[in-house]
This record gives C-alpha cells, sequence and structure tokens, in this order.
C-alpha cells in the first residue's frame, strides 16, 4: 500500500479490529506493509491489496488483543474458540457478535474484552438496524452508560449507542466524502443521522452550507450536539421527513446515506440545482451489480426531467453473504 493512504488504511483496519499488533508496520520499496489477523478483508476503495508476505518483523513487546482476551479467560475450550475474532468500539462503548453457546459466560466474556479493549460498556448485536429510525438492535451485558464520544478522522461524535447507529465500516466512505466535496458547495444531506456525512463534510471541505436533514428525534438530538462540539459553521440541521424540509434546487451535492432510500431519488433530483452530483447508497445483490443500482439512479432522476449525465458505482463493505453496500455517484442536469 502506498504510503499516502497508509494512515488513512491503518485507521479503518484498526477500527474494524483486522490489523494483528504482535507484528510490526513496515515500509518496503516505497510501500507500506500493514499486517492482518485474517485475509477475508475488504478494502473499499483503497489503494492497496492483500498479499502473501512471509518475513513481517514481530512485535515482540506486544500480544494481540484476542490472545489476552482468549488468555485471560476461564471458559471450556470449545467455547473459547467461538471468542469473536471481531468487534466494533464505538468510543468506549464495545459492540461484539456472540455465538449462541457462549451466552451462559456473557459475563466474564464482556469483562474480558472491557479490559483489555479500555471499554466501560458492553452490548451484544442481536439483530443489526432496524425500523423507521433505524435503531440498532442491541442487548446490554455490562456496565450502564451507553453514552459515549468516538473520534474518527478529526471529527467528533457524540451518541447513544443503544439508541441510534454508528457503523464503523463506513469510515472510508466518510473519509472520501469529506474529500471530494469542493469549497463553498452547497450540500444537502437527506439521511443526517448524528452528522455521519455532514459533519465531516463541513469540517475538512470548507463547504457553502449543508443542510442535515433527520427525522429521528433522537438522532437530531445528537446532530445538534455534534455541530456544537465539532464547532463547525454554516451547518443547518432540518427535523423532519427530507421529502417535507429538504431544501429544492439548492444543492451541488445530495448524500443519500439511507440503504433503502429509492423512493427518494425523486426528491434527490429536485433539491440538485441545474446540475451537480447525488452519492445514492444501497444494499443490492451482487447478481444485480454494477447495472442494477446504475438503472435505479438513472429511472429516478428521469422522472423529474433530469438527466444522469455519467455515473461510477463503488463497493463500500459487504452488508450480509451476497449483499454489498455500494454507492452510486451520478453527475445530473
Amino acid at each position: 500500500m502506498a504510503r499516502e493512504a497508509a494512515e488513512e488504511a491503518r485507521l479503518f483496519l484498526r477500527e474494524i479490529g483486522a490489523v494483528d499488533r504482535t507484528k510490526r508496520i513496515v515500509e518496503r520499496e516505497g510501500a507500506v506493509l500493514i499486517p492482518l489477523l485474517h485475509t477475508d478483508v475488504e478494502l473499499p476503495d483503497l489503494p492497496g491489496e492483500i498479499v502473501e508476505v512471509p518475513s513481517i518483523p514481530l512485535n515482540k513487546e506486544q500480544e494481540t488483543p484476542f490472545s489476552m482476551i482468549a488468555r485471560s479467560l476461564d471458559i471450556p475450550a470449545p467455547a473459547k474458540e467461538r471468542l469473536p475474532r471481531r468487534w466494533e468500539l464505538i468510543g468506549d462503548v464495545l459492540v461484539l457478535k456472540l455465538d449462541s453457546s457462549l451466552r451462559e459466560y456473557d459475563g466474564d466474556v464482556a469483562e474480558a474484552y472491557a479490559c483489555v479493549l479500555g471499554a466501560k460498556t458492553v452490548l451484544e448485536d442481536v439483530g443489526g438496524i432496524g425500523g423507521e429510525f433505524r435503531e440498532p438492535k442491541l442487548r446490554l451485558i455490562l456496565g450502564n452508560d451507553t453514552t459515549t464520544v468516538h473520534k474518527e478522522n478529526g471529527v467528533l461524535f457524540k451518541l447513544d449507542v443503544m439508541k441510534v447507529m454508528f457503523s464503523s465500516g463506513n469510515i472510508h466512505e466518510r473519509v472520501r466524502m469529506a474529500r471530494i466535496c469542493r469549497p463553498g458547495e452547497t450540500v444537502v444531506d437527506m439521511f443526517a443521522g448524528i452528522g455521519y456525512f455532514s459533519i465531516p463534510i463541513a469540517v475538512h471541505s470548507e463547504p457553502g452550507k449543508v443542510y442535515a436533514c433527520e427525522i429521528n428525534p433522537t438522532a437530531y438530538g445528537y446532530l445538534e450536539e455534534n455541530i456544537r462540539l465539532n464547532r463547525v459553521i454554516g451547518v443547518e440541521p432540518l427535523l423532519g421527513d427530507c421529502l417535507d424540509v429538504a431544501p429544492e434546487g439548492v444543492a451541488d451535492r445530495v448524500v443519500m446515506g439511507h440503504l433503502w432510500g429509492k423512493e427518494y431519488l425523486g426528491k434527490a433530483a429536485r433539491v440538485v440545482g441545474e446540475k451537480g452530483f447525488i452519492h445514492y447508497h444501497e444494499a443490492c445483490h451482487k447478481d444485480e451489480l454494477p447495472r442494477g443500482p446504475l438503472e435505479t439512479v438513472r429511472r429516478g432522476v428521469e422522472k423529474e426531467n433530469r438527466r444522469m449525465m455519467r455515473a461510477t458505482l463503488r463497493k463500500i463493505k459487504s452488508y450480509s453473504p451476497n449483499i454489498d453496500h455500494i454507492v452510486v455517484d451520478a453527475e445530473i442536469e
């Protein structure tokens, strides 16, 4: 991986718990080698690749977090083999997916992970994200305070992990959006949440104006807090359905970060000014890529007498078996 992309990649890989901390990060022939715990890691739109390198030097002073966790637990060997090797640490709140066989040991497991990873609270992911307000389905195992501040790419996100969603796996897309937006642009974020895209754009891209629409009152409250927390100006939070509150005919760029938002494409087309970009997210079956989402966007904007001039499709991550989270960057007029 090239040096200029290495720090971004390291942050992403650390967020998803994929870095092998028993080995050193080294530079060879102008490329940075980041050792991984496993090879089935997605590198969404990062200029790097996964290769076999047999001679990465050991970091003798550091054990992996997982090995420390496993070593500290006094549970039967078959249960220890089912311990999760991946996790999501949001600020100091930890989210785990547990095999059903670990339920009888969940208290001990939670304490071990919390101790090694520095978490104050541990939650179990029991059902992903659901409902109109995209609320997480979690079970409290350890601790009682589920509010935290998560730092990423120089941006602070305050949230209650039990009440509003946060996906560490989308870090690269949040970084990318903060880079491709141009100074002075007007941006409309149709599904702003706690500010996942709106605030990084405001922090890093010097936009002229960002309209951040959010229908969930809880997420909207954190959106307002995060605007203040990051001391950004020019971000206007709008509470309500984006169909009602998003201003029309003003945007250079529209962000559609909802995976099931195709019925909002007509509104997005009306939000764009004379011309601009729509960034449309979707959870799509691999068999439908790339044509399916591109056609969805084309048909959606044509209903509003707009034309899709050009479009590219990017994979963000695997959402579930055979389903990918993708984003279409479409320029329309």
